[in-house]
């Protein structure tokens, strides 16, 4: 049986203050009724995503896009169907939204995002939205008060709120000595701590989730760690990539996208390769290898969730 294919377009309309997002309740007489999603629509054979997502705001929340920026594509299967759902951050705005087709709408805090039920082809999409743009990975440092005062500044001045790390000179008692007090200044700014070890790490830190080594998502079968916890990993090609799925990794970095000082043997896959590697993902893909805060608009335009790097956020 051939499959239907359905194009939607979605949108995740962030608040002015950038800490709520809106979504909205499907009437009880449509699939899946009753769950909430984020708003938008199927396309029209002519339309481009944005070009339909503006249409269908302005349908049902009366709303206009003034500046939003591509977040992820999600391809998902059900028995009947295959969706592509085309989602879009939506930054700036005019107008007050409200369910002009009689539908429920709600501003709500992202770290409530999980208390609500979604179809399940919007899970990426929740990953996508409550994560940032920029995700640190902290460089090999012996000095402990070099490494705090780094870690602060890239907290304090640039605003990371997403963080691994990764400290591969270091033995596990040192490891796990510097891990709590980067937790501490991590919360202390609002931002999220990934360990880049094993996952039993967390038994002993209770940090915000691991990263996992491309070797070592290579050799697990099944999901490490809580639901509840953050999971990502490094991923290179697709089979890494279709691994990271399977275990069900909330989100994870590919690369390397250009040559690199610490593995300069290392062919990068270039932005062409990266996007076909990234329209299938079905997660969240931050791109590494020799990026910038400069690259970051370029990234999101190919799929990317943002960049993440160690030489540009740490200095």
């Amino acid at each position: 049986m051939v499959k239907r294919r359905v194009h939607v377009a979605a949108a995740a309309i962030i608040s002015a203050d950038q800490k709520k997002v809106l979504i909205a309740r499907r009437p009880s007489n449509v699939d899946q009724g009753g769950l909430w999603e984020f708003p938008g629509g199927k396309l029209a054979p002519y339309e481009t995503g944005l070009e339909g997502l503006k249409r269908e705001l302005h349908e049902e929340l009366g709303v206009e896009i003034v500046r939003a920026q591509p977040l992820i594509r999600v391809h998902h299967e059900y028995p009947d169907k295959h969706i592509l759902l085309d989602v879009w951050q939506v930054h700036e705005f005019a107008g007050e939204p409200f369910g002009r087709e009689g539908q429920a709408v709600r501003w709500v805090p992202m770290e409530e995002l999980a208390n609500y039920p979604f179809p399940a082809a919007n899970l990426p999409i929740l990953r996508a939205v409550m994560l940032p743009t920029e995700y640190l990975i902290t460089k090999e440092e012996a000095d402990e008060a070099r490494f705090d005062t780094l870690l602060e500044r890239a907290l304090k001045e640039d605003n990371i709120r997403l963080v691994q790390l990764r400290a591969k000179q270091l033995d596990e008692a040192a490891y796990l000595k510097r891990a709590e007090r980067a937790l501490r200044m991590c919360h202390e700014y609002g931002a999220k701590l990934l360990l880049n070890g094993e996952p039993a790490l967390l038994e002993h830190v209770d940090a915000d989730g691991i990263h996992l080594t491309s070797e070592r998502l290579m050799q697990l079968d099944r999901r490490p760690i809580a639901e509840q916890k953050w999971l990502s990993a490094s991923t290179h090609d697709q089979t890494q990539l279709s691994k990271a799925a399977l275990l069900g990794c909330d989100f994870v970095t590919l690369s390397p996208l250009r040559t690199t000082p610490s593995h300069p043997e290392v062919a990068p896959m270039g932005w062409h390769d990266f996007q076909q590697l990234v329209e299938r993902a079905g997660m969240p893909v931050f791109a590494l290898g020799g990026m910038t805060r400069f690259d970051a608009n370029h990234a999101r335009a190919v799929g990317a969730q943002g960049i993440a790097s160690i030489r540009d956020f740490w200095k």
